[in-house]
């Protein structure tokens, strides 16, 4: 937990903070349900800018409980930290009221549990990739719904690397 609060002391130095929150919820392997908050500040960069279109992000650190089925060998429910950017393609104004958007992101999670049914991660650290879609609505596209397929594996660092997937749907709130 050190190790990620110097690392967030050391990205965010100079940068004004607007927090922004966000609910997950969906379902994975080993029929497993996932919940989750996460907290998220935009980045002040705008690259490759195209028209209204433009690639930017975000910084997530997120917190999920994964509660799935006990199996022959292992724990039925784990929670998990994580830290991860996230770029975005987005445009800079709304579309007819909307901004639509795109991202992927591979980021670093920590987990309480090598095991998970019949799953062994064999360690408790693994990479999360995802690629999503959604659109910000509302007044100042404030909020904002999304999906994401996301893949979390150890990369081959532990004994075996089984991965896990999940499908989830977010709703998050740009204060």
């Amino acid at each position: 937990m050190l190790f990620i609060g110097t690392l967030l002391f050391i990205l965010l130095q100079g940068q004004s903070l607007a927090l922004d929150l966000a609910l997950e919820l969906g379902h994975g392997e080993e029929d497993t349900d996932r919940g989750g908050l996460a907290l998220q500040w935009e980045w002040d960069k705008k690259w490759l800018a195209t028209g209204n279109w433009y690639l930017g992000g975000y910084w997530e650190a997120s917190f999920s409980y994964w509660d799935g089925e006990a199996g022959r060998s292992g724990t039925g429910s784990l929670a998990e930290l994580g830290f991860t950017p996230v770029f975005r393609v987005q445009p800079r104004d709304p579309l007819y009221g909307l901004w639509p958007y795109v991202e992927a992101a591979v980021g670093i999670h920590l987990m309480t549990e090598e095991e998970l049914g019949d799953k062994d991660f064999s360690i408790p650290f693994a990479f999360a990739s995802h690629g999503g879609a959604g659109i910000r609505f509302g007044p100042k596209g404030r909020l904002d719904l999304g999906y994401r397929y996301q893949h979390l594996s150890n990369a081959g660092l532990g004994d075996s690397n089984p991965g896990i997937n999940f499908h989830l749907v977010r709703l998050a709130y740009h204060f």
